[in-house]
């Protein structure tokens, strides 16, 4: 017998912990988002100190009574990071690129791509 797919709603995914592939938490699920000109969904993630990012639904690798992330791939870790200590830096999901925080517009922006995540 398959096994039944399983359709997660909004209700169910906002308040849910976000774990990383590590197991360390980063956060809670505060509200779901869709991006123009994407396709998915991405989860909006608010930390202990307030602070939030975005995280694409490619990103995670399952999601039940928490949603634990894909393993953040070799090729991402080692590029050169510039993350400012009150924040987490996502990576984009285009380019696997670090993004930069455009504290003007409050929003993650890729300079690769050339387009906000």
């Amino acid at each position: 017998m398959a096994k039944q797919e399983k359709a997660l709603t909004r209700d169910m995914l906002v308040g849910m912990q976000v774990i990383d592939a590590e197991g360390k938490l980063l956060g809670k699920v505060k509200d779901v988002a869709f991006t123009v000109g994407k396709m998915g969904i991405s989860l909006h993630v608010e930390n202990e100190k307030g602070e939030n990012r975005s995280i694409f639904w490619e990103e995670v690798q399952a999601a039940g009574d928490f949603i634990i992330l894909k393993p953040v791939t070799q090729g991402a870790s080692q590029l050169p990071q510039q993350i400012k200590p009150e924040q987490t830096q996502p990576i984009c999901p285009t380019c696997n690129r670090p993004s930069s925080f455009i504290k003007e517009y409050q929003r993650w922006y890729c300079y690769n791509c050339k387009k906000y995540l």
